[in-house]
């Protein structure tokens, strides 16, 4: 039986040779959680004599994803993985989701219940990160939501919102602050966001997010982006890669648990464009979009869907 030590040693080892063609004497720099829930999942299938399908997990759990911050009280949670990582010699990946009226309503609502609320715990976050340094992604569909015509929001409050969420987080050393710009499916004109995005303060933030929990492809993102730099005065990017080695799907609720989707290219920040910093899988794989399909809750960890993406997977 593996116990956890030897457990986190195998993730570290399956994470460094996850990447095809990847230059083994430069490491990745981010790090990978030895208990998350796509580990712990292989273990448990393991000691249920599922060993095939714990291999597929293995797909999910050796490699690095991003740790969401989405109720009161995150300095703990920033503070325990930024610490793991610095000590692993990685960096940690985080996202800042607890923005008020968050999804306008929809499966993942929720989030501070005042702008004061909101300030303290960006405070909290900020302070936590201490000068160990992460990548930050601020705020998924906090943009784009009020762009595509959310009404629950007063616009330049949440911009104003999030422009004091990248300055206080940019406060801190060593921290690469993305700001979230929805995705190529969603507000196809990518010009339509510029306004909004210098609202919100993307000028002192690093770059942008793009796909984050959405599908679609390397290409059609990377595309995005270079337009969205253009209008950015030459902003970077980060693409959210988790689930979407086989594109979009092309049914109704294409943003909801589709199926048929298949994990992407695996974290790296060897990408082939100056503008993109990395490829990152800011979604955790295998955790539900919301109760679609069948789905548990947003959030909640959905085995057989984990197991599906990983299964669709190319080597």
């Amino acid at each position: 039986m593996r116990t956890p030590a030897r457990r986190a040693l195998l993730v570290t080892l399956l994470a460094g040779l996850c990447c095809a063609g990847a230059t083994r004497d430069v490491p990745e720099p981010f790090w990978t959680a030895p208990d998350s829930r796509a580990a712990q999942q292989a273990t448990t299938w393991r000691g249920a004599g599922r060993t095939a399908d714990a291999a597929l997990m293995d797909r999910i759990a050796a490699r690095p994803e991003a740790e969401w911050l989405n109720g009161p009280n995150p300095g703990p949670l920033v503070r325990a993985r930024t610490a793991a990582a610095t000590q692993a010699g990685r960096t940690a990946v985080l996202v800042a989701y607890y923005i008020p009226n968050r999804d306008c309503g929809q499966y993942s609502l929720g989030g501070a219940p005042t702008a004061a609320a909101y300030r303290a715990w960006i405070d909290e976050f900020a302070t936590a990160l201490g000068d160990r340094g992460a990548y930050v992604i601020v705020e998924p569909d906090a943009v784009a939501q009020v762009v595509a015509g959310c009404t629950r929001v007063a616009a330049n409050d949440r911009y104003a919102l999030l422009a004091h969420a990248v300055d206080r987080l940019k406060r801190q050393p060593h921290t690469h602050v993305y700001l979230d710009a929805g995705n190529s499916g969603w507000i196809p004109e990518a010009w339509r966001l510029v306004t909004a995005l210098k609202a919100s303060g993307v000028a002192r933030a690093d770059g942008v997010a793009l796909n984050v929990s959405n599908y679609q492809t390397d290409k059609a993102s990377s595309t995005y982006g270079d337009q969205l730099s253009k209008d950015l005065a030459g902003k970077h990017y980060v693409i959210d890669t988790s689930r979407n080695g086989n594109g979009p799907y092309t049914g109704t609720d294409a943003w909801c648990n589709p199926p048929g989707r298949a994990l992407g290219t695996p974290p790296t920040t060897r990408t082939d464009n100056p503008l993109l910093d990395a490829y990152l899988w800011i979604k955790r794989p295998g955790e539900s979009d919301g109760t679609c399909r069948g789905g548990p809750a947003a959030g909640q960890w959905w085995p057989s869907y984990a197991l599906e993406l990983a299964r669709n997977a190319g080597p």
